[in-house]
């Protein structure tokens, strides 16, 4: 008989010495079984029932631990934990793979990594469809008067020749890139219904939520869609510089030729000027409201296939000259006076010495501080005089850099009004540049503003610039993909914010008053 070493079994033992002669003595004598007796006898006949069962468990385990020695690693590694997931987070202690010695009846738990998740954006995710709606298939002969085709320049030529059409060439030459052309497939004609493109089976506006952001108003959303999802009628060239094109939308009457006016148009503008269309969203954010509607098309008039931007055709627009395409002639110097002036501010009337204009001076301060933001030169700063231009700039490559030495004479341009409402200004041409880095930045653009909108610093402040620009441009979903989605965007977005912290640093240093500016 072996001696145990175990501390439980030494008292097992002790206690199984004390009790066994004793309830034998008891039963084996003649003395009278008293009650304490009795209890003390079955006290100790239960306890040797529970050792002798411990005993004959610890004996069939102990004859069964060679065959399970045997299989231990198979098994921990062909047969899962039971309610442990199989994602990495929990593993079998003998793969832990660290050098440590662990043992085996225990649950080693590590802790998940936090996934790094964009938040979501409110209105950004597409809800599930239940219903299933089958797709018509198109007509026979439909597909050939789908739309123009856009070919290649040499495919492009030979068309021309077989098939009655324009063939338009842009200004994108000068910028590095190739010339943007409209091709006319065979069987297109101009101006005709055969023009006409077939409607897309999806918006390209995008609205997932019940309602849509609450800068934009109904009649945004409605122009927007207009723009990005109505046939086109015709194409017409516009009488500019810029290679622009209009475009007329929707159905005309018949044995009418499409025109403006009747029906809506669009002005498809350069794949340079993408960023029209980050001015539209960032205007309303800012509560501004000076820019018309403009959205992202894909190009079915241009070649290469690559998205343009559409703005609003306003036919309300004052007109302007050919020189600065302003509806009102103003110099830099002139400007100048016209701040110190604060025409029509408070409802004041000025006197006719002051030489204001119809614009009201809160105008001024909402547009430098749009053009900031963008850092938009073409109105204030036509000759590049307050940053330092780039070779491919309109400035530099029309020769006006040098004249900077007289900036009061410096004529201001795309200064634009409506005809029935000239006391406030309609931007226009709102072409932003996103790499320009902050040493470089115009701050000549703030001379002489010493009032800043209220309604754009609070945004400014908020913190919520990013969450706002994110959710209003997603809405589009043409821009949104040309853009490399999120990515894309949030970069473009990091520049603005940037830009605005500068802004609100300039505000308190000059000491600016902040109004409110909703006349």
């Amino acid at each position: 008989m072996t001696c145990p070493h175990n501390p439980g079994q030494l008292i097992n033992w002790f206690v199984c010495s004390l009790c066994v002669p004793r309830v034998c003595k008891l039963w084996s004598s003649r003395r009278p079984r008293t009650r304490r007796n009795l209890l003390l006898g079955t006290a100790c006949v239960i306890y040797l029932g529970f050792l002798v069962s411990q005993v004959g468990r610890a004996s069939r385990q102990h004859g069964r631990t060679p065959e399970k020695g045997q299989h231990q690693r198979r098994d921990a590694a062909e047969a899962p934990f039971p309610e442990i997931p199989l994602d990495g987070t929990l593993a079998p202690p003998e793969f832990q793979g660290n050098g440590t010695i662990l043992q085996a009846n225990v649950v080693y738990i590590t802790l998940r990594s936090k996934r790094s998740k964009p938040a979501n954006i409110r209105g950004t995710v597409k809800p599930k469809r239940r219903k299933k709606h089958a797709v018509a298939s198109p007509a026979p002969g439909q597909e050939a008067l789908s739309g123009p085709s856009f070919q290649p320049q040499e495919v492009a030529k030979v068309a021309g020749a077989k098939a009655p059409g324009y063939a338009w060439g842009g200004n994108l030459a000068k910028d590095g890139e190739r010339p943007w052309r409209l091709v006319w497939g065979p069987g297109v004609r101009a101006g005709g219904q055969d023009f006409q493109l077939p409607k897309t089976r999806e918006s390209n506006i995008r609205i997932y939520s019940e309602s849509s952001p609450s800068w934009l108003s109904k009649e945004d959303i409605r122009r927007m869609r207009l723009l990005a999802d109505s046939a086109v009628v015709d194409l017409r060239p516009v009488s500019s510089n810029s290679g622009a094109r209009l475009l007329v939308l929707g159905k005309s009457p018949a044995g009418s030729v499409p025109r403006c006016g009747p029906s809506p148009c669009g002005l498809l503008k350069q794949p340079l000027d993408m960023s029209e269309v980050f001015a539209f969203h960032l205007d309303r954010i800012l509560g501004l409201n000076r820019t018309l509607p403009s959205v992202s098309r894909t190009s079915e008039f241009i070649q290469d296939g690559r998205p343009c931007p559409v703005i609003l055709w306003d036919s309300s627009l004052s007109p302007t000259s050919n020189e600065t395409h302003s509806s009102l002639k103003l110099t830099w110097g002139t400007y100048q006076q016209l701040l110190k002036q604060k025409c029509w501010q408070n409802g004041r009337v000025p006197k006719p010495e002051w030489g204001c204009t119809e614009i009201h001076h809160h105008e001024w301060s909402k547009m430098a501080l749009f053009d900031f933001l963008l850092q938009i030169y073409n109105r204030l700063d036509t000759n590049c005089c307050g940053f330092r231009p780039r070779k491919e700039d309109a400035c530099v490559q029309s020769g006006w850099r040098p004249k900077c030495h007289d900036q009061d004479s410096v004529a201001l341009a795309h200064i634009v009004q409506r005809q029935h409402d000239p006391r406030h200004l309609v931007f226009v041409d709102n072409k932003g540049f996103f790499d320009r880095s902050e040493d470089n930045l115009n701050f000549k653009l703030l001379e002489g503003i010493k009032e800043f909108p209220e309604s754009a610093v609070s945004v400014l402040k908020s913190q919520h610039l990013r969450q706002k620009l994110l959710q209003s441009l997603f809405l589009d979903r043409v821009y949104w993909e040309s853009q490399g989605g999120r990515q894309g965007i949030e970069k473009l977005i990091d520049v603005i914010e940037q830009r605005a912290n500068i802004l609100l640093t300039y505000i308190n240093a000059h000491g600016a008053k902040v109004l409110p500016m909703n006349e």
